[in-house]
């Protein structure tokens, strides 16, 4: 039993013996495991939701009807935002966060590490309730990935299983939160105050308060709409007194700090892979550390710019408007101190950093056409038009993406004692880029123009920009197989890794201890794994 519940990987019986093999990964309480486990999983749910993304861009790539008719082309959107929200991009800084955040607090492992397990194995069964919706009568629900009311009351019973998919993935969250905290709170290694910490466990310890808060609200939305569905409730039903509208107000109470729960972490991430490769600390921690609360509070407050055109009152769309636009100033601090960082920096690009300034010019990108549909006038024309599905891409796949890329091959050889193939990388890297760009940046186009998102066709005016997306998009997919393969190859038969595996970034003193104090400031010095 001792190999099981002992907390450093050495100790586990990998081959034969009582819990070799297979048992070792469904039974294991070692946070360096269910990193790897989460990790691994949210690569196959990215693949899921990428082939689902694939044959919505085949479908796009010229107008008329090709290969799926239109009420599986809303299934595939639907299914498609679920998992990669749910199911891809979560669980990957979930896994970061298992895996580097004892290291990095010097804690032997998570505070509780059965429940840290419980938490990863709740997500199979959530995903494959997500798959499964597809075979049930009627198929999955078709209403978008934000299951607006009063659609969701109509569906087959494939909402259902969605609904259910979606309250385990939240327990999930919130077991895995109430660990990340408690783990930050009580766990680190004497002298490691809160503001020595490497700023990714601050980016994930405010991330994880704002999971608590969120979580709960969506259970909300969606159990109210499944008892609408099976109980004879009008929570959301106009002939019994109700109001679709309330759904869009809990729903994006969730839903627009649930973006930052998934920026933050990325951020963490970049905070540390910027200075190690700047060869010196990262300018202004403190500011980093307000900033990022700043835009944890602010995101619980601008919920309602998702929803300009339901007849919202004037001074309504002014308080959004402006409460949207004031979460810039927080953000463009952030991005001011990765630049300051850099500057006069002893810079050096390898795979890790290309991702990070990768992140840096697209993100913002894709802060400034957030700005844009800030206005409310400009909103109110581009609403549910690709430049939506542009701006919201930018964030997600150039922000959360190309942060967690840069983190994998910035860790990796921590990980796994070995390195990646570096040429790989860089050419994963520009391939990534490019191909992101030719999926994306024309989309700006085709909403400016009026194209509508969610439909599987569209008039011969929208052909060409929607050609070069579909395109890209096909590249996209294929360059993440490079990205399996690049990691695979490490695993298997990289180069072993040296003890500093970015000759002169000094992991130690610039990415673990975030202040410049030299280690005899310490009353003990800080145990670093």
């Amino acid at each position: 039993m001792s190999a099981v519940i002992d907390s450093h990987g050495q100790a586990h019986d990998h081959h034969g013996g009582g819990y070799g093999g297979i048992m070792r990964w469904i039974t294991t309480t070692n946070h360096k495991d269910i990193g790897t486990l989460y990790l691994w999983f949210s690569f196959i749910m990215f693949m899921t939701g990428g082939a689902m993304a694939m044959v919505i861009r085949a479908e796009l790539f010229e107008p008329g009807l090709q290969f799926v008719n239109p009420d599986f082309f809303n299934q595939l959107t639907t299914m498609h935002g679920l998992i990669m929200v749910f199911g891809a991009i979560m669980p990957a800084f979930v896994g970061f966060a298992n895996w580097q955040i004892p290291m990095m607090i010097g804690a032997p492992d998570m505070a509780f590490a059965r429940m840290n397990n419980w938490s990863f194995w709740l997500l199979p069964f959530a995903a494959s309730m997500l798959m499964l919706s597809f075979f049930m009568p009627g198929g999955a629900p078709g209403v978008g990935w934000t299951l607006y009311a009063p659609l969701t009351v109509q569906m087959g019973m494939g909402m259902d299983l969605t609904i259910f998919a979606i309250h385990l993935l939240g327990m999930s969250s919130i077991m895995g939160s109430i660990n990340i905290i408690t783990t930050i709170l009580n766990m680190r290694a004497p002298g490691m105050t809160l503001m020595r910490m490497p700023l990714f466990c601050w980016t994930w310890l405010i991330t994880a308060y704002m999971l608590l808060a969120a979580m709960p609200v969506f259970a909300g939305a969606v159990t109210m709409t499944l008892t609408d569905r099976h109980f004879g409730t009008s929570f959301f039903n106009a002939a019994g007194g109700g109001d679709p509208v309330l759904y869009q107000h809990i729903f994006w109470f969730f839903g627009h700090p649930e973006v930052y729960i998934i920026a933050l972490p990325a951020f963490g991430v970049i905070s540390q892979v910027i200075p190690a490769f700047s060869r010196k600390p990262l300018f202004g921690y403190a500011s980093m550390v307000y900033a990022t609360s700043a835009i944890a509070i602010l995101s619980f407050m601008v919920w309602a710019h998702h929803m300009y055109t339901v007849g919202m009152p004037v001074t309504g769309q002014l308080f959004f408007m402006y409460a949207t636009m004031l979460i810039a100033a927080p953000t463009g601090v952030k991005v001011f101190n990765w630049v300051a960082t850099m500057w006069r920096g002893s810079l050096s690009f390898e795979t890790p950093m290309l991702f990070a300034c990768g992140f840096l010019f697209l993100f913002t990108l894709g802060g400034f056409t957030g700005l844009v549909l800030a206005l409310v006038p400009v909103d109110i024309q581009l609403q549910d038009t690709y430049y939506v599905v542009a701006h919201f891409h930018y964030v997600m796949v150039a922000g959360a993406l190309f942060s967690a890329f840069a983190g994998i091959y910035f860790w990796l050889p921590k990980w796994t004692g070995r390195m990646y193939d570096e040429t790989l990388g860089k050419w994963h890297f520009w391939l990534s880029m490019i191909f992101f760009n030719m999926i994306f940046f024309v989309q700006h186009f085709l909403g400016l123009a009026g194209m509508p998102r969610r439909i599987p066709d569209y008039p011969l005016m929208f052909e060409t920009w929607n050609k070069i997306s579909s395109i890209g998009a096909f590249g996209f997919g294929l360059t993440q197989l490079l990205f399996l393969y690049i990691v695979l190859k490490a695993i298997r038969s990289g180069e072993k890794a040296p003890q500093r595996p970015w000759e002169g970034a000094d992991s130690i003193d610039w990415t673990m201890i975030p202040t410049p104090a030299p280690y005899h400031t310490f009353e003990t010095p800080p145990v670093i794994k």
